[in-house]
């Protein structure tokens, strides 16, 4: 059941970062730290113009390139500042970053299966947990909300730690997570925080 918006709830408006070359290769990304390509600068070009006139009252990126460029270009006409934080990052993939999914999936296929058996818990090699990424960007978005109550902030991050977030603001399990991966340059509006039952 989704949590209904408080009033002093933030309104974050949940942004991926634009298009990689390791995105169009389908490689493990996480920690590494890989720009936009072309197509990823167009598509922040064009989130920010649709973004004219929008009442965001801060934004924050990871510390990440992909995401830090993304989010100068969608603050670029607001004269926002680009706040960074780590605890945005994506999940860290730790030995299978750089690698190709479709070559993990053949050439691991326990530790593959593992992850379909327990996506939160289980992970790559040298790697986080989806349960440690809910961790630090839960406590991330506990104290912006708490800084930012009543304002709509936009938060430019990556897949699953963009996916984690929004399913503990619609109250969904955090196994759904992978399914809640937004597309490159995409906005997901949730309310933060969660309402006490």
């Amino acid at each position: 059941m989704s949590a209904s918006p408080s009033l002093t709830a933030a309104e974050f408006w949940l942004v991926r970062h634009g298009q990689t070359d390791w995105n169009l290769e389908r490689r493990f990304q996480g920690h590494t730290d890989i720009p936009l390509n072309a197509l990823g600068i167009v598509q922040a070009r064009e989130l920010a113009a649709s973004l004219n006139g929008s009442r965001i009252s801060a934004v924050y990126s990871s510390d990440l390139s992909r995401a830090i460029q993304t989010a100068a270009i969608l603050a670029a006409d607001s004269n926002l500042p680009v706040i960074q934080d780590k605890r945005l990052r994506e999940i860290s993939m730790g030995e299978w970053e750089g690698k190709i999914w479709q070559d993990v999936n053949q050439q691991l296929t326990k530790e593959m299966m593992e992850l379909k058996n327990d996506p939160v818990n289980s992970r790559a090699a040298g790697g986080e947990s989806l349960a440690e990424v809910a961790l630090r960007v839960r406590e991330f978005a506990t104290e912006i909300a708490d800084r930012h109550a009543g304002q709509i902030v936009l938060l430019v991050s990556h897949g699953l730690s963009l996916g984690a977030l929004h399913c503990m603001a619609a109250g969904l399990p955090l196994s759904q997570a992978r399914d809640m991966i937004p597309q490159n340059c995409s906005i997901v509006k949730v309310n933060w925080p969660l309402q006490e039952n």
